[in-house]
């Protein structure tokens, strides 16, 4: 790395933030620079908040809410999976008609299934995991006061809340949610009277995921601008630790493919309500012919997968960049091949908008045509194996400090190696027509996707916690919550493996009428309770988190992983704008651990022109 002039390490004097005329706090960076704040009030400061920070809270703790729901739904339905027959009065308690005489209803059933797939794949694993970590480590971590546009950061999330209230609405109405599962396929999504929850429920699904497409296209926009503009001085591109590079890449992804679905869902809507026939045809109801002619079916699994498959990269690159970044810092060693890494990062990204039709291989789809698109779900392994490689390397002869964010860095790499595994089988056309929509998919889709990228978030959240409040969470109940749902993920879905090789069909409600899968009876009852497990696990994971908001043990340091990059440079609790005085200039990469004789050499230290090369 070149040398760089070397700035002055002496602290910079700050004038105290005083009240103009105006109602605006004025902080003073001691070289007569003021950067204006309006003066805040509760609202303006915790509600209707333009600070990253703040908002990057609103959206972890939104995200919180929503994953205790999507949660106890997948405990919902696997009580009915293992246990059809039996009946639990409490259920009518709380779920009136839906669970008539204390066991969940049909329609009712495949409305949880709906909306636990929703909730977790847009509001916890894409709202709640990049809004999170996007909004809070971006500008930290580049050197900025704040995101490009802290108007549209708030908007970001308000549209994002407002389709939370749209989508839970919908459980509390006569007919129920959406019930046509996550992807919501015509013709069922597209007609009010092929069941229950084709009706308002549908409509409402449509109209929540509509806003928050809009809630995800305004923080990325902000995410890119942010970053390619409000970088302090010295931080070049080739020093952005690779959380920044993943945060980066999957804003890319989102403003390119959301709109894909926005467009899709509005012509489901007018299918609906206009009497339009994009996705209709030759389309038969309880003996009525409707007049609907010219649409396709297939049309809308086109628009959706193209969303639908950049979607698991949305989801899966921050908890790679999170994951990155804790496992240089617990390992005490630089990141094993930077520009590798960014370079897998590019390439899956490119690689993400070319492989959506592997998702219908059984749609009818030439399979002269079906080959291409094996081909380059194939060749997407490649980048996901380099990173995994890295990762391992940088593991390799570390100094290695097991806190409860480490142990979920490892644990994703874990998961990710497993469950992509499985994803190479899914990848080959032929064997994919024998196991699509069979429990080998839901294991696959679960394990590389869901519990992966919870474990990255899990990394990131127990990681900067002291930098959100000022607090650290508890470790010993860390490590209970990593080791019981570590141990409790591979319980549930490894089994499913062989659930999907003997055929046996996701989505259904009761296996009893087929005596060929009455052989998994106890598997089912086994997969049940490792999940009720989990879910109390989570709940104390929950507990964790807010006690030691209140009641943790307080942090005593700027920086207490010894860390190198820019966040640990500001106060224990930074105000808004980050730094009281000037941003710190930056000299050399993320990654100077262990370097020279030295535990770890910080991002702001300039570059000695003795020091070995990286």
């Amino acid at each position: 790395m070149e040398h760089q002039e070397h700035h002055s390490d002496q602290p910079h004097p700050v004038s105290s933030p005083h009240v103009t005329h105006e109602g605006y706090h004025v902080e003073h960076d001691g070289n007569g620079h003021g950067h204006y704040h309006p003066k805040e009030t509760f609202i303006t400061k915790y509600v209707f908040s333009q600070d990253h920070k703040v908002i990057a809270k609103q959206f972890l703790i939104t995200g919180m809410l929503w994953a205790i729901v999507g949660s106890f739904m997948s405990v919902l339905f696997r009580l009915q999976l293992a246990y059809p027959d039996q009946t639990f009065p409490i259920l009518e308690t709380f779920l009136g008609h839906w669970a008539k005489g204390g066991q969940i209803q049909p329609e009712f059933y495949y409305g949880l299934i709906t909306m636990h797939g929703t909730i977790l794949v847009f509001f916890v694993l894409t709202g709640g995991l990049s809004g999170t970590f996007a909004n809070f480590l971006i500008p930290l971590q580049i050197g900025a006061r704040d995101m490009a546009s802290p108007l549209l950061n708030m908007l970001s999330y308000w549209f994002f809340f407002l389709a939370s209230v749209v989508l839970f609405s919908s459980l509390l109405i006569s007919t129920g949610p959406a019930s046509g599962g996550w992807t919501s396929y015509p013709p069922l999504s597209a007609l009010g009277q092929a069941n229950e929850g084709s009706k308002v429920g549908q409509d409402l699904w449509i109209i929540s995921m509509a806003l928050f497409i809009v809630s995800q296209l305004l923080g990325g926009l902000n995410y890119v601008s942010t970053i390619l503009n409000l970088r302090t001085k010295g931080m070049t591109m080739t020093r952005l630790p690779l959380t920044i590079w993943a945060l980066f890449f999957t804003a890319v992804l989102g403003i390119l493919s959301f709109p894909v679905l926005l467009s899709g869902a509005l012509l489901l809507l007018a299918d609906r309500h206009l009497g339009t026939s994009f996705y209709l045809s030759d389309i038969v109801v309880a003996g009525q012919v409707l007049p609907n002619e010219g649409g396709s079916p297939i049309l809308y699994q086109h628009l959706f997968w193209f969303l639908g498959h950049p979607e698991v990269y949305i989801i899966i690159l921050p908890a790679m960049g999170l994951v990155s970044e804790v496992m240089s810092v617990n390992a005490r060693k630089p990141i094993f091949g930077y520009m590798a890494m960014v370079g897998s990062l590019f390439a899956i990204t490119i690689l993400a908008f070319l492989v959506w039709a592997h998702h219908m291989f059984v749609s009818g789809m030439n399979p002269f045509l079906g080959a291409f698109f094996v081909l380059l779900t194939l060749l997407i392994a490649i980048p996901s194996a380099i990173k995994v490689f890295n990762w391992l390397t940088t593991l390799w002869r570390g100094n290695i400090h097991f806190t409860p964010a480490m142990l979920f860095a490892i644990g994703f790499v874990s998961m990710f190696i497993s469950g992509g595994l499985t994803g190479i089988w899914l990848g080959n056309s032929t064997i994919d027509m024998h196991v699509t929509d069979t429990y080998f998919v839901v294991a696959h889709f679960h394990i590389v996707m869901g519990v992966s990228a919870f474990f990255g978030m899990f990394a990131g959240i127990y990681h900067w916690f002291p930098k959100m409040y000022g607090r650290y969470m508890n470790h010993t109940l860390g490590y209970i919550h990593f080791w019981g749902t570590m141990t409790c993920a591979y319980l549930i879905f490894w089994p499913m493996h062989y659930q999907g090789l003997a055929n046996v069909p996701r989505r259904y409600y009761d296996f009893r009428l087929w005596s060929s899968f009455n052989q998994f009876d106890d598997l089912n009852k086994f997969i049940t309770f490792a999940t009720i497990t989990a879910f109390v696990l989570q709940l104390l994971f929950v507990f964790n988190f807010f006690y030691s908001i209140f009641k943790g043990r307080k942090l005593r340091t700027l920086n207490p992983w010894n860390a190198n990059t820019l966040e640990w440079t500001t106060p224990i609790r930074p105000g808004h704008g980050n730094w009281p005085g000037e941003i710190p200039e930056v000299h050399r990469w993320a990654y100077d651990y262990g370097k020279d004789g030295r535990d770890h050499i910080p991002q702001t230290e300039p570059v000695n022109p003795d020091e070995t090369q990286h």
